[in-house]
């Protein structure tokens, strides 16, 4: 490894229950950001999904700082993208004796941080 390559650590939460349309709406917030900006933006954002996406984030800074040496708030976040895992289905009882459909969605988050650049 080169003294000039940029590091990036990476943290994943799988089968988080929230919708990926859900999750994406706060991702899109704070990606390209400070961490210390991300995780300000975070906290006053009032969505359920921003305190899953908080406690990835303070993950993925841990794992750079633990495993890496880096310094939590010198990083930028790289990458943070939501990826749709399997629905989860279940049937809701009705009149006369039918079924309505339930879609509940399972969501996988990855965010990426890394040293800034220059």
């Amino acid at each position: 490894m080169s003294a000039t390559e940029v590091k990036e650590v990476r943290a994943a939460a799988k089968w988080v229950r929230i919708t990926p349309r859900k999750a994406r709406l706060v991702v899109e917030h704070i990606r390209g950001r400070t961490v210390p900006e991300a995780r300000t933006m975070l906290a006053f954002t009032e969505r359920a999904a921003a305190r899953e996406i908080d406690k990835l984030l303070r993950s993925a800074v841990a794992n750079a700082e633990a495993n890496h040496n880096l310094i939590g708030d010198d990083l930028i976040v790289k990458t943070a993208y939501v990826d749709e895992g399997p629905t989860i289905k279940r049937w809701r009882p009705r009149a006369q004796g039918r079924a309505f459909p339930i879609h509940k969605g399972v969501t996988h988050i990855t965010v990426t941080v890394g040293d800034r650049e220059g």
